[in-house]
């Protein structure tokens, strides 16, 4: 597989990531000999970023990925992790961020991570599940860098979700070398405009700032939590609907406007919506690596098969704006 120079960073990783997460759940609820063999067989393929966090089983995909990677050995690999502070660990962000990058390192049986993001939402004021861009960028981004200076993280990184105007400054702020973006078929809006009346979140361009900052990106959701199946079907081990983040208010709408893309496929542009999807989000020349989260090791076939297909080519995507028109001025 190709590799692609991680912003400032210097690596290279794999357009395609391996995600660790609990919404396609092969990390955390899965059995173990088909996550390591999930596992190997990303390794065969050249896939050399796996993204975990503490959230994802209260410490169980990090615990079992370490043990993979400990029982493979692989060489050149490069593992993401993450913090969240709930609200009763915001009186001390600096000691907690560091206790919590302690855990993980435990958990994945390294001295270090290669990225560490931030995995709160950020808004104005804070409050609730968000740190405030005031606590991000005097409070968080300097334990960060702490850390970075221990050599337990070598890359710092941000989830972008939350208030665009926060998230703009947290990345303007050039203090992260790594941003998670959310990007997919139903909401593009972080690498183009979209109407006023676009039901879904405007991340208002967001990948002209990350380029600018010399920010890589790391696309997340770019199945909209599994909607971009066109199916409310889920694997037993998968988690259940998830919340959309960027676009409709439940899971149901995003599965009914995923629908509406099947011309995609119905024309031959792709063989499935979860292809065209993948394929969509390592199109655009921002986009550093993608996650895609697996239930099973024919879900990360399917995703590296389309991966190698390549990005979808521009009648794809003009036909996919041209479908996506029909959704300006629906409620979101």
């Amino acid at each position: 597989m190709e590799t692609r120079v991680f912003g400032r960073s210097g690596m290279r990783l794999s357009p395609l990531g391996f995600g660790c997460g609990a919404v396609g759940g092969l990390m955390v609820r899965g059995e173990p000999r088909d996550r390591e063999r999930a596992i190997a067989r990303a390794l065969e393929a050249g896939v050399n970023y796996f993204d975990t966090a503490v959230q994802y089983g209260n410490g169980e995909s990090e615990k079992n990925l370490g043990h993979a990677l400990r029982t493979l050995k692989p060489a050149n690999v490069f593992v993401g992790t993450k913090v969240r502070l709930p609200p009763a660990e915001r009186d001390r962000i600096g000691d907690n961020i560091a206790k919590s990058l302690e855990g993980s390192l435990a958990r994945l049986q390294r001295d270090h991570v290669d990225i560490f993001h931030l995995h709160n939402s950020v808004t104005e004021t804070g409050g609730g599940p968000a740190l405030s861009i005031r606590q991000v960028l005097e409070e968080a981004v300097p334990a960060l860098q702490r850390l970075r200076q221990q050599g337990k993280t070598r890359f710092l990184g941000l989830t972008a979700v939350g208030d665009t105007a926060s998230l703009h400054r947290a990345i303007d702020s050039g203090a992260f070398d790594s941003a998670q973006v959310v990007y997919n078929m139903l909401n593009p809006s972080a690498a183009e405009a979209l109407p006023a009346d676009y039901p879904a979140q405007d991340y208002r361009r967001m990948f002209d700032r990350t380029t600018v900052a010399g920010t890589d990106v790391v696309g997340i959701r770019v199945l909209a939590g599994g909607a971009l199946s066109g199916s409310s079907e889920r694997h037993p081990i998968a988690s259940p609907p998830p919340e959309p983040i960027g676009s409709a208010a439940d899971y149901d709408g995003d599965v009914a406007r995923a629908r509406r893309l099947m011309p995609l496929v119905q024309e031959g542009y792709a063989a499935s919506l979860t292809e065209a999807a993948t394929r969509f989000a390592i199109a655009h020349p921002a986009m550093g690596t993608i996650l895609v989260g697996v239930a099973t090791p024919q879900q990360f076939e399917d995703a590296l098969a389309a991966v190698e297909k390549g990005p979808l080519p521009p009648a794809a995507l003009d036909r996919l704006r041209a479908l996506r028109k029909a959704f300006a001025g629906e409620p979101r």
